[in-house]
């Protein structure tokens, strides 16, 4: 009953979760440095906004978003309907799959970057093209764009990557998108955008959206804005990918919980400003503990810190864990990402692999 290419796919898998890691090793604290979230929690002003929108559940939520898109629309200079609401950035990846690509066509990605693109292609199914990363853990947008055929309907590009936390600049992207055939479609997943927003040279896919580019930006509330919990993404398109979207998305995929937090969000720059700041120190506390062992980890530029150990990652993942300090192996067997928490969980982090590490 099942379509054999659904049955290759594998589950997501989360990171272990703090109360398992508890009963497991009988530790009275754990943290955990693993997903990516905002140590710092969300808004107070996004938690009574979601609160006061509790007490009118059972109504159905805002199938537009519009009062959030409209939000979106006047911040980015870009028409409200061009702006499309997700539960999360993950639905909005399964709708670019679903919208655009077909058992003829390809997908290309990076490699590592984001474990999700890879779900698009294979539920389509299409096939798989991934391209390594340069030798500095970053997208080779070069090898990327001699790699694209005709078939390639879609590239995905993460910017900061996920996991290594690397950036391209405004100018390699740009290098890019000219060398593009018309038929492909690129998107650049901006989910950690406001930390790198800093930076000189730095792309900005909303730029990109106003001036007619073949692009889809996407954004999450999820990171800086800490409504992991409550999914929430959003995408600019150009018009007719846009439509595309609306035509096959579910009509109330995105709460009304989540629909009023993030407009409250939108409004605490403060908040937004205490986050940035604390994930600056953050980083550099995580790799400064890296570098007291001898290993050098990317220069990243999202909310983690990407590492290559030089040896087997697995004894200091569970060194780590045994400390009550839970991070994220990635699939080889000498990587590891540990995610900025606060100051007291990344000064443990550091203590804790001082402890562990071989020697």
């Amino acid at each position: 009953m099942i379509r054999p290419n659904v049955l290759k796919m594998h589950p997501y898998s989360p990171g272990k979760p703090i109360e398992e890691a508890q009963r497991e090793l009988g530790l009275e604290r754990v943290i955990k440095l693993a997903s990516n979230e905002n140590p710092l929690g969300p808004s107070p002003k996004a938690v009574r906004a979601a609160a006061d929108a509790a007490a009118q559940m059972h109504l159905y939520p805002d199938a537009s978003g519009y009062a959030l898109r409209q939000a979106l629309a006047k911040r980015h200079a870009l028409p409200y309907e061009q702006i499309v609401l997700g539960n999360g950035s993950d639905e909005l990846i399964h709708l670019l799959g679903l919208a655009l690509l077909g058992p003829d066509d390809e997908l290309m990605v990076g490699n590592p970057s984001f474990v999700r693109y890879d779900a698009a292609a294979q539920i389509a199914p299409c096939r798989l093209v991934k391209i390594p990363l340069d030798t500095r853990f970053r997208h080779d947008l070069s090898a990327m764009a001699k790699a694209v055929t005709e078939r390639t309907k879609l590239v995905f590009v993460a910017n900061p990557n996920n996991p290594t936390g690397t950036v391209v600049t405004r100018t390699e992207w740009r290098a890019f998108l000219r060398d593009l055939p018309k038929t492909t479609l690129a998107v650049l997943d901006e989910a950690y955008f406001e930390f790198a927003a800093h930076l000189e040279d730095f792309p900005d896919s909303m730029e990109d959206v106003r001036e007619g580019l073949p692009v889809v930006g996407m954004r999450t509330f999820s990171k800086t804005y800490g409504l992991a919990g409550i999914r929430m993404g959003y995408a600019a398109c150009p018009p007719v990918i846009a439509d595309a979207l609306f035509r096959i998305r579910e009509p109330f995929s995105v709460n009304s919980l989540a629909q009023a937090a993030a407009m409250a969000a939108l409004d605490d720059e403060a908040h937004l400003a205490r986050t940035i700041e604390n994930n600056r120190l953050g980083l550099e506390t995580i790799a400064g503990a890296f570098r007291a062992v001898g290993v050098e980890p990317c220069e990243s530029y999202g909310n983690f810190v990407f590492a290559d150990l030089g040896r087997p990652a697995a004894p200091v993942l569970d060194g780590l864990l045994r400390k009550g300090v839970i991070v994220r192996g990635l699939g080889h067997p000498q990587w590891l990402r540990v995610s900025v928490g606060t100051p007291e969980e990344n000064e443990l982090f550091a203590e804790a692999l001082q402890a562990v590490w071989p020697g």
